[in-house]
């Protein structure tokens, strides 16, 4: 295929290059603002796709990011390749203080007091979730009773608050980045276009200084 990797990675480095990616956290950041940048359209097209992929790593949709982010840049309005790259503001350095303010946020907005909801740790919680996951899988081709408890407290009490929780803030997050995306795109393009200009101008003049040598020369053997 085209676009397959010649050097095929083990699990293990492909799980630590998602923690750390290759050259680094800073490098990744430079190279997705480098693609924001050079991306066709204008300031207020890509930074509608920006808003959108910020947005969406306020939701509790992980592994559907891309997707969401896409559905959201077609409803916006929003460049899609844009809202795509920005949905790498939610990283495993940024998750974590992600999903905290995303639960505290929705435990406030439903009402719901820590306390009540401390019976069962947040890892607990996820890892009952599983459990059910895997047992009903299996119910299916077996004589067990399915049992959904864990994923029931787990949608109660952490993907409903974080779904609720995760809309204030993504808004705010999102809309800062736009703001701060348009002055940024705007005058990247500027320069851009000013660097092409200069370039098309410096040809132009090449290829009048070469047709007069030309011309010149032509006039000598004549």
């Amino acid at each position: 295929m085209v676009f397959k990797r010649r050097d095929r990675r083990p699990i293990y480095q492909i799980v630590a290059e998602f923690f750390y990616p290759r050259g680094g956290w800073t490098r990744a950041f430079h190279y997705v603002r480098h693609r924001l940048h050079r991306l066709p359209g204008s300031p207020e097209f890509i930074a509608r796709g920006i808003w959108c992929g910020v947005f969406t790593t306020f939701t509790p949709f992980y592994g559907l990011h891309f997707l969401v982010a896409a559905l959201l840049a077609r409803l916006l309005s929003g460049n899609l390749l844009a809202a795509l790259l920005a949905t790498f503001f939610g990283n495993p350095l940024t998750y974590l203080p992600i999903g905290v303010i995303s639960l505290k946020t929705g435990n406030f907005l439903l009402g719901a007091e820590l306390n009540e909801l401390a019976h069962q740790s947040l890892g607990a919680k996820f890892a009952n979730a599983g459990a059910d996951l895997w047992h009903n899988f299996w119910a299916l081709f077996s004589d067990a009773d399915a049992d959904w408890t864990g994923l029931s407290i787990f949608y109660d009490e952490v993907f409903f608050p974080y779904m609720i929780g995760g809309i204030i803030p993504g808004i705010v997050a999102g809309t800062i980045a736009y703001y701060l995306s348009v002055p940024v795109i705007r005058a990247y393009q500027k320069r851009r276009a000013a660097k092409i200009q200069k370039k098309i101008v410096k040809a132009r003049a090449l290829a009048i200084r070469q047709a007069a040598r030309t011309a010149s020369g032509e006039k000598k053997d004549r």
